[in-house]
């Protein structure tokens, strides 16, 4: 299930020489926050996870698998409604056909998560 447009919209997308940046804007009235928690809605990891995932697919125009994680922190909450706009920043890198990636989120000075992670093109 694809959460661009749904869950979440592309505000600003900026492409860097290793990556790219991106803010989004987190939709609260998506209906995963109704049950992540009623009355103080909390963004799942898997789903900043997924978020991260679908950008890349939308930098690189191409599908990709999660091949692992190797470090991955969830640092603050990330509720959609106290942080509506979010900043991806991604640095990545290819070596033997595996997508290296370090990616993070935040929200002003406040840094959300943070993942170091390989991906494949599918």
């Amino acid at each position: 299930m694809k959460l661009l447009d749904d869950l979440f919209q592309i505000v600003d997308f900026e492409t860097t020489e290793s990556g790219f940046s991106a803010t989004i804007k987190l939709l609260p009235g998506h209906i995963i926050y109704a049950g992540h928690f009623p009355g103080h809605p909390v963004t799942p990891g898997v789903v900043q996870l997924q978020i991260v995932h679908e950008l890349m697919e939308n930098h690189l125009s191409n599908g990709l698998q999660l091949i692992g994680i190797d470090e991955c922190k969830f640092l603050k909450i990330i509720n959609p409604e106290e942080q509506g706009k979010i900043q991806i920043s991604v640095l990545h890198n290819t070596d033997n056909s595996l997508i290296h990636v370090k990616a993070s989120g935040k929200c002003e000075s406040v840094i959300f998560f943070k993942l170091k992670g390989s991906y494949k093109i599918t």
